[in-house]
């Protein structure tokens, strides 16, 4: 089946699909109507926001790769109900914006608010444009498909960050 909405109430959906789908939308910010990759971008953000808040930052990276393992299992078993890469699907980008804010600078509120929007901005770009190889990672098969190519946007997008971040702190600094 592609893209087409489970059965009437849920009939025919077992409990693991069930957290599979919740896994796989974000809770539920890939039913937005409306750029759902987007959303499950502000997902990732603000679990990064959250983690820094309840002072656990330093497990960032092992929690990218939870959220990885758990995005590739519920991807690829979600697939078999909504389609290959269907745009419910936004584990992925969760996890792909928590890798691009791993080295976010974090001292401060002004830091850490500007190396998260120009994070997000960063991420959702390579994750739109998909440039070489990242729209070949999609291609891989099942969840790791699904994963790999915004977690390839994420990589690009922290290599951007490390460069632009500390450029746009001094130019806002000497405004």
């Amino acid at each position: 089946m592609t893209n087409v909405d489970p059965p009437a109430g849920g009939s025919g959906l077992d409990l693991t699909d069930r957290i599979a789908i919740g896994v796989a939308t974000a809770g539920g910010a890939g039913y937005f109507p409306f750029a759902p990759g987007t959303m499950g971008a502000l997902v990732g953000a603000g679990l990064y926001v959250l983690m820094l808040t309840l002072g656990v930052g330093h497990f960032l990276l092992p929690a990218v790769a939870a959220v990885t393992i758990v995005g590739v299992w519920a991807a690829n078993r979600v697939e078999r109900i909504y389609g290959h890469d269907a745009s419910r699907i936004v584990i992925d980008e969760v996890a792909g914006q928590m890798l691009t804010l791993t080295l976010v600078a974090r001292e401060g509120l002004f830091a850490l608010a500007l190396g998260t929007i120009l994070g997000f901005l960063l991420f959702r770009f390579f994750d739109i444009l998909k440039p070489f190889p990242i729209r070949r990672l999609e291609r891989l098969p099942g969840g790791f498909g699904v994963m790999a190519d915004d977690l390839g946007a994420g990589f690009y997008a922290l290599l951007v960050l490390l460069v632009l971040e500390p450029l746009a702190a001094r130019m806002i600094g000497t405004l």
